[in-house]
């Protein structure tokens, strides 16, 4: 269903804008999007952008979110050279990194955005109390963020602690938000963003204030929720 969205919105504008997330959840979408790409689904007039990056990793550091996304994706479909944006990680002044970003994403209108949720309830990397005016930003990863993102790592301790991500009303401007969940460890983190109150403490809850916002969830994702239809 998410690769479907995704089709639909590329083969429907002439310069579209693709916000992309990382993670495991994230890792199936690319896939079908990449045998798409050999169908025949083309991306060569797309720009895509990054959510997040982590800081204090290496430009070359296969953990870095630019790079996990040529590998799965942009590396194996026609996104044209230069057309994958994300935040300068390396950038000396890292202050002024972060409001160039926020301006480059809010200029070009992202059309629709890819989003996973943490099992704390983050979006990008906006932990709980990140305020829902939040716009592009350098912020302090939580321990549970970092516990849940060790098995990329190795270990916990090779985790960075601190990252650069767009900011809970960056995302909301985008024009169609597509949050993806899977597994029984995003449950409750789903259910208080979804039926929850809208509340820093889970900054997915945003979600409820965007006007075109859609969930797609397993089985176990949803096994929180108490107001699903019969």
């Amino acid at each position: 269903m998410v690769a479907d969205l995704v089709e639909g919105f590329i083969n429907g504008r002439l310069r579209p804008s693709l916000g992309l997330a990382t993670g495991k959840t994230m890792e199936p979408v690319f896939a079908e999007l990449v045998r798409r790409g050999e169908q025949g689904l083309s991306f060569a007039g797309a720009h895509a952008y990054l959510l997040d990056e982590y800081l204090d990793l290496d430009r070359g550091d296969p953990c870095a979110y630019r790079n996990v996304v040529q590998r799965l994706l942009v590396g194996q479909i026609d996104l044209p050279p230069g057309a994958l944006h994300g935040p300068n990680a390396q950038a000396v002044d890292v202050l002024a990194e972060c409001a160039r970003y926020e301006q480059q994403v809010r200029e070009t209108s992202i059309g629709l955005q890819l989003l996973g949720i943490g099992s704390n309830g983050h979006i990008a990397f906006n932990e709980p109390g990140s305020p829902l005016d939040s716009t592009t930003r350098v912020v302090e990863l939580s321990e549970r963020t970092r516990a849940d993102n060790a098995r990329f790592f190795g270990d916990v301790r090779s985790v960075p602690t601190r990252a650069i991500t767009q900011g809970v009303a960056t995302i909301g401007a985008a024009a169609q938000l597509v949050l993806l969940a899977c597994g029984v460890h995003k449950a409750e983190a789903v259910a208080r963003a979804i039926e929850g109150p809208v509340t820093a403490a889970i900054p997915a809850s945003a979600l409820q204030l965007h006007p075109d916002a859609t969930v797609v969830l397993d089985s176990a994702a949803s096994s929180h929720l108490t107001l699903t239809a019969g």
